[in-house]
């Protein structure tokens, strides 16, 4: 928590230029002072009493700096800046109403330009000293935290879907310690944002929010000033902390070239954010696991020219031999492992995993008895949640279906009766939620042979159907139609076999997965006599 002096600092450093920033003209630097303290007392005051920590870093969202014996600091800012501290292990910082951390202090003497959605209020004169809290925790090595994608919720009724959905069911059940969303809070109405706020106040965790496109201001001249509401809203869109043996990044990789009508948007990271990674991470030990939580997938192996922001990065996590990234945005779930073809120079190839989404399928499908959206992804992944365990600087992932028991991991599409006799078997479909390209996906039938099953690169049969039914159906169905399907990227096939006596069959799937986990699912089918009659001749 930032408690400012009442005095302004009237010491000008000079005249700064940020990078990539479209400012029409310089602005004036200042510089920003200020404690990092032990909040004894926890009113989120620093008293004389109170000792400074020394060695927390602080950043304005370029430089970084470390506060000295006394926890005191100095920073350059200019008129647009947000200073923070960077959360170290074993502390924790204040919390607001709705459990957002505050850890940063808005700077905007004139506060933001007028938008169609509320920015930051001008803040006025620079304190005479910006002050953080931290309170001491006790922090694990063996730890979980939550990852949401794209709650999206475009008004109120998808706010109840969300929260109804997904928060009621985690609320009370889970042992994470904080948790993450990854972008896309809102959809396009940024108004959605404080019930949003209130839905996730509901966990009792802290929480962290990741820029999306869809959380942008869009009637603004530049990329710089896309996150006026989200800065108002949740702070700063770029920063660091930390938490046992990780190193947490949040990124906004959005780059918007403003002017509303017809702008597109592109993946991407400015040089001043680039700037602040490489300052941070020369303050992170290499044993560390590095993180990363941003909203659109880097995919690197497009050629995008955008996304040169992308191997600068790349080239600056190569040293640290633990990483990890985690995105959202597309609405489907899969895993990428990135390597030298990728521009990827670290010793093994980096992880990233592209979350399936808490909206789902943008909340489409039909509604259950609760009245809530299915919400199926494109791919056949039911919308869900992630839990990331950390032990140490290694990390396991879990994905949860909303509504479904803990150890429901895959789907199984087969037939449900066979003609004794077939020429084939029929097909067996298997998608599994968390599956990779480097996973092994076997079947068996009534306890027999176990058999590898291949890699099928096309689009979930059973999520196929679902669509389906919306043109098939001769009776209105509730909810809205779902999008079109989408190749899947963790889907196996195989034959069943054509030689089974008549009766009820068990078909037995065994997928293990990139942490050398294993998990097993049953369903049965009927291979049953015909009733044909044979036609002479025939």
């Amino acid at each position: 928590m930032i408690t400012p002096s009442l005095h302004p600092l009237t010491k000008l450093a000079g005249l700064f230029l940020l990078p990539l920033v479209m400012h029409s003209s310089l602005q004036a630097q200042s510089v920003a002072t200020g404690y990092v303290f032990e909040d004894a007392n926890k009113n989120q005051k620093k008293e004389r009493r109170e000792k400074g920590l020394p060695n927390v870093a602080v950043s304005n969202g370029r430089d970084v700096v470390l506060t000295n014996s006394r926890g005191r600091y100095e920073l350059p800012v200019d008129s647009d800046d947000i200073i923070f501290v960077i959360k170290p292990a074993h502390y924790q910082v204040a919390l607001d109403e709705n459990n957002l951390p505050r850890f940063y202090y808005n700077h905007k003497p004139a506060g933001s330009p007028g938008l169609k959605f509320k920015g930051v209020a001008p803040t006025g004169p620079l304190p005479r000293s910006v002050d953080f809290a931290l309170q001491p925790a006790k922090e694990s090595s063996n730890f979980s935290i939550l990852a949401f994608g794209d709650p999206q919720a475009r008004n109120l009724v998808e706010v109840d879907y969300f929260k109804r959905g997904v928060v009621d069911e985690v609320k009370g059940k889970t042992n994470a310690v904080f948790g993450i969303s990854l972008g896309d809070q809102a959809f396009n109405d940024l108004e959605v944002n404080e019930p949003y706020k209130q839905a996730i106040r509901q966990l009792g965790l802290p929480w962290y929010n990741v820029m999306g496109n869809h959380d942008m201001n869009f009637d603004v001249q530049a990329d710089t000033l896309s996150d006026e509401t989200f800065e108002a809203q949740f702070g700063p869109a770029t920063y660091s902390y930390n938490y046992g043996n990780v190193h947490f990044i949040i990124l906004d990789n959005i780059i918007y070239p403003g002017n509303g009508k017809g702008a597109r948007y592109s993946r991407g990271l400015r040089p001043d954010q680039l700037q602040f990674i490489e300052n941070d991470l020369k303050m992170v030990s290499k044993d560390k696991l590095i993180v990363l939580a941003m909203h659109i997938p880097p995919d690197p192996r497009i050629g995008d020219p955008k996304n040169e922001g992308i191997q600068v990065l790349f080239d600056l996590l190569k040293d640290f031999p633990h990483s990890l990234s985690l995105s959202a945005h597309t609405h489907i779930q899969y895993q990428d492992f990135y390597g030298e073809t990728e521009g990827w120079k670290g010793s093994k190839p980096h992880h990233h995993y592209n979350v399936g989404t808490t909206s789902g399928d943008w909340y489409s499908g039909e509604l259950n008895e609760q009245g809530i959206p299915a919400a199926t992804m494109a791919d056949g992944t039911p919308k869900g949640y992630a839990t990331i365990n950390f032990t140490g600087n290694q990390y396991t992932i879990d994905y949860k279906v909303a509504d479904k028991p803990a150890d429901y991991h895959m789907n199984i599409w087969m037939p449900k009766v066979v003609k004794h006799g077939a020429r084939a078997g029929g097909g067996l479909y298997v998608n599994f939620f968390m599956g990779s390209e480097n996973d092994k996906v076997e079947f068996r039938v009534d306890d027999g042979k176990w058999r590898r099953m291949a890699l099928a690169k096309e689009a979930d049969p059973s999520y196929a159907y679902l669509v389906m039914r919306w043109d098939l159906s001769d009776t209105l169905l509730t909810g809205n139609k779902p999008g079109k399907p989408k190749e899947c990227r963790h889907l196996w096939s195989a034959g069943l076999p054509n030689d089974l006596e008549p009766g009820t069959h068990t078909v037995e799937v065994r997928a293990t997965d990139m942490f050398g986990r294993q998990f097993i699912q049953k369903k049965t089918y009927e291979v049953r006599v015909s009733e044909e009659k044979v036609v002479a001749g025939r």
